[in-house]
């Protein structure tokens, strides 16, 4: 069998799996924050560009709005990388060091936790790798223009409407074409003019649509890598970035990696091969090395660069493997390690069975938990609007909850087109994306004919406010032992035990009767000035822990909420769901 045919049955057969997969776990953060963008089709959006939307939009309406339909372009984007990666290896060495590129790649930790969920970091390096190697075809065949020039620069500008690092790879092309002497020439040729004019093509769409929305965009950059407040120089996040990736690129295969690149300098400006795929490294690891002085970034920030990084690695690795059987059995060590380390990040509960047990909260939990919890809140919500005789909407205390509630919602019950099922709490700042989506505190114009409503008058803003005197369920993130804001939270329940990696939904509710204290604001007279809607708004606290969850309903308007503290500062009555329920058919 020929190595070629074999790489293909490989990936074809890891895709398989990896597809096979797709639904065994709730969506991440991410995903659902994503899905909710591909419902709502933007040329941009608050941090990241369109590709990533419209790659889910299509795969949902096809698959449908499941894991499996939102995840599906993952595993297929992993694959065209894997495959890109040995054809580029293949033609810039050999097929041997291409199937073993492969192989390296494909246990990796970090690309296999990217090949599962989907991210905007499958798109980014699909389209990073693609433009790489089109680049390369386009250089080969210098001083003959090609289509590949203004191939590269479109394949460059999708990976900016994945990701903007990936404008980046703009750098690495103009350092590569400088410091190739055979290849200043370029600069009065057409082909890079081409390549740039594409790319500039794409940029278009986030351009407008941040000058359109006050450059948020720019702004959010900054706050992530914490530069609003200056510059700061701190050596340890440094160490501290550095340090993480022995663990998400396996600690084996990055010290050889790194080994490789560092030795590797020397000959770069002897072979042409060493110094193309350094400077295609280098530039998106120095910056995110630089920017760590300040904060650590995140470990997959600059994952753009080891691509060029992991074929350097190869070059330098792969005639001293050839010729040693010590270096060729740690190889295969580090491999092995490799995909126990990627089998293991894909499914901690491993680790459960084998007796270990996590000292903080296991990464994967952010992917368990969501749909039995929010199946748990839609019936709540039900039992709630048949006890109060009234339909509620929902507010999560941030995105992440906002939008997986959002997902995993039966009945989405959008209050209007745009509406996301769930808000987050009304803020004049811009914090993400529910900024830019209908929100529960503002004016809608008031149709014609259409009584102003009693007593609500709006002088400011020429509309109504559809919220006023409606009631809300508020879900904020708890911990079954943590103390309230306002208050112990003592409801007489306990966490019951289950099966290591097994999760339910226990609900404990604790009720503040407010009206029975304040008998003026009954029925929901009273607003609060700074909201707009009823100050009888109720919270559900939910939050899946790994055994456990807890909801608990409390006061939210904070004008009587500082009202209640100043008079009955430890005046709290907390009530089991038995004893809450006979309250509200009492009031």
């Amino acid at each position: 069998m020929s190595t070629t045919r074999a790489v293909w049955i490989f990936v074809v057969a890891l895709t398989a799996i990896r597809l096979s997969m797709l639904a065994t776990t709730d969506l991440e953060f991410d995903e659902a924050h994503y899905w909710m963008w591909s419902e709502r089709l933007a040329p941009a959006y608050f941090s990241k560009g369109p590709a990533i939307a419209f790659f889910i939009r299509a795969s949902t309406a096809v698959f449908g709005s499941n894991e499996s339909g939102v995840r599906f372009f993952s595993p297929l984007l992993a694959a065209g990388t894997s495959l890109l990666l040995f054809y580029f290896a293949r033609r810039l060495f050999n097929t041997t060091a291409g199937l073993w590129a492969v192989i390296a790649l494909n246990v990796t930790p970090i690309f296999n936790i990217g090949a599962f969920v989907m991210t905007i970091d499958a798109l980014s390096i699909f389209f990073w790798l693609a433009a790489m190697f089109t680049f390369w075809l386009a250089v080969e065949k210098s001083p003959r223009f090609s289509w590949y020039w203004p191939l590269t620069g479109l394949l460059t500008g999708l990976g900016f409407l994945s990701k903007y690092t990936n404008a980046l790879e703009l750098v690495s092309i103009v350092l590569v074409l400088a410091l190739a002497p055979r290849l200043r020439r370029e600069f009065a040729r057409p082909g890079l003019y081409s390549l740039l004019g594409v790319f500039a093509l794409c940029t278009v769409p986030p351009i407008v649509w941040n000058q359109q929305h006050a450059w948020i965009t720019l702004v959010h950059l900054r706050s992530r890598g914490s530069l609003e407040h200056g510059f700061g120089f701190h050596p340890a996040e440094v160490l501290s970035f550095l340090g993480q990736h022995f663990l998400t690129y396996s600690p084996f295969l990055f010290l050889a990696l790194a080994w490789g690149v560092i030795a590797s300098w020397r000959r770069v400006n002897q072979q042409f091969k060493v110094l193309f795929l350094m400077w295609f490294g280098l530039p998106v690891f120095l910056f995110y090395l630089l920017l760590s002085l300040n904060k650590v970034a995140a470990l997959n920030w600059d994952a753009l660069a080891f691509l060029g990084f992991g074929l350097l690695a190869i070059h330098f690795w792969w005639e001293k493997l050839e010729a040693s059987m010590t270096l060729r059995l740690g190889a295969l060590v580090a491999i092995l390690v490799g995909l126990t380390m990627s089998v293991v990040a894909l499914d901690t509960d491993m680790l459960r069975v084998a007796g270990y047990q996590f000292k903080r909260s296991d990464p994967s939990d952010r992917m368990r938990g969501w749909k039995s919890a929010t199946s748990a809140l839609e019936k709540m919500r039900n039992d709630l609007e048949t006890k109060l005789g009234e339909k509620l909407f929902l507010i999560a205390d941030a995105r992440d909850r906002a939008s997986e509630i959002s997902f995993y919602l039966r009945d989405k019950r959008v209050e209007g087109p745009g509406h996301p099922p769930a808000y987050i709490p009304e803020s004049q700042d811009m914090v993400n994306q529910f900024s830019f989506w209908p929100r529960y505190d503002e004016f809608v114009e008031l149709k014609p004919g259409t009584p102003r409503p009693e007593g609500e008058t709006y002088t400011e803003e020429n509309g109504v406010n559809p919220f006023v005197g409606r009631d809300a369920l508020f879900i904020r993130s708890g911990d079954f032992n943590q103390q309230s804001r306002w208050g112990p939270l003592r409801c007489g329940a306990t966490a019951k035990s289950c099966e290591p990696g097994r999760y339910f939904f226990a609900v404990t509710i604790a009720l503040f009767l407010y009206e029975k204290l304040f008998p003026q604001t009954s029925g929901c007279s009273m607003r609060c000035p700074q909201r707009n809607v009823s100050c009888r708004t109720m919270a559900i606290s939910a939050e899946d822990s790994g055994l456990y969850s807890t909801c608990r309903i409390f006061l939210r308007c904070p004008r009587l909420r500082r009202q209640v503290l100043r008079q009955f500062p430890w005046w709290y009555l907390f009530l089991t769901k038995r004893k809450a329920s006979r309250f509200y058919n009492q009031r």
